[in-house]
């Protein structure tokens, strides 16, 4: 029995942009909404580039960083050019290849879900910015990824990542929200990637409005400061987890 693997679509797209093809744009399939055009270049942007909350994540990073989801590196890179030790990781190999080629410095292929190697430190931040809590998939999924985010920092440590509350999707004309409070949490959406012709598999994807963030991350033990928000609803959050002694 043979196995066949996946289309690393994103990969591919990062690969064909740093190999000069400014035009590679991906496709963004979403249940919850149309499709949309994604420019690869959107994930090379620069310091002045990224959106403000970008920008204030990557000035509250403190000791060694996890960037995770890293994508092309743009947020490695600046954090190395500041004299961090940056550790970034990926599940596309595509974009591990892009990463490497363009310098970041150490680079693995593996979900944040990987257990911390005996040989490796923990992190004092870990970085999930894009929607980074996305990541978790759904609300469990959430609640394994802040058990397991323990295990990878060191005490004090703590989690940057970005989040936001899609209701608005759900609004009919009046401005209420035609929500089925019987059926799964509206955050929890299914994506995919689509370029040149071809379509990627469908993977979960966690929109968190803040208020249930707070909760869930109360509940598993950390504490929860929203640092900023932006006026299409997405915000920043840090998230540290409570000593024994708190």
């Amino acid at each position: 029995m043979t196995t066949t693997t996946a289309p690393d679509i994103l990969g591919q797209a990062l690969l064909d942009y740093h190999r000069g093809r400014t035009n590679a744009t991906l496709t963004v399939h979403c249940n919850v909404a149309d499709d949309e055009e994604l420019p690869a270049s959107y994930f090379f942007r620069t310091l002045l580039q990224m959106p403000e909350l970008e920008r204030l994540a990557l000035e509250e990073c403190r000791g060694r960083v996890l960037d995770v989801g890293a994508g092309a590196g743009c947020h490695s890179l600046e954090l190395q050019s500041r004299s961090f030790t940056v550790k970034a990781v990926d599940v596309s190999a595509g974009a591990v290849q892009v990463m490497t080629e363009r310098g970041v410095q150490q680079v693995a292929r593996h979900s944040l879900f990987e257990a911390r190697p005996n040989d490796e430190l923990p992190f004092d931040t870990i970085l999930l910015l894009m929607n980074g809590l996305g990541l978790a998939g759904s609300l469990n999924g959430l609640d394994k990824l802040l058990a397991h985010a323990r295990t990878l920092l060191a005490p004090g440590g703590q989690i940057l990542a970005t989040s936001s509350d899609i209701s608005y999707l759900y609004e009919d004309e009046e401005g209420a929200l035609l929500i089925n409070l019987n059926g799964p949490y509206y955050g929890e959406v299914e994506y995919a990637f689509g370029y040149e012709g071809r379509r990627g598999v469908t993977f979960p994807w966690l929109f968190v409005d803040a208020a249930l963030l707070h909760d869930t991350a109360e509940a598993a033990g950390y504490t929860a400061d929203i640092l900023g928000e932006d006026e299409d609803g997405q915000y920043l959050v840090r998230l540290m987890p409570l000593s024994s002694g708190q």
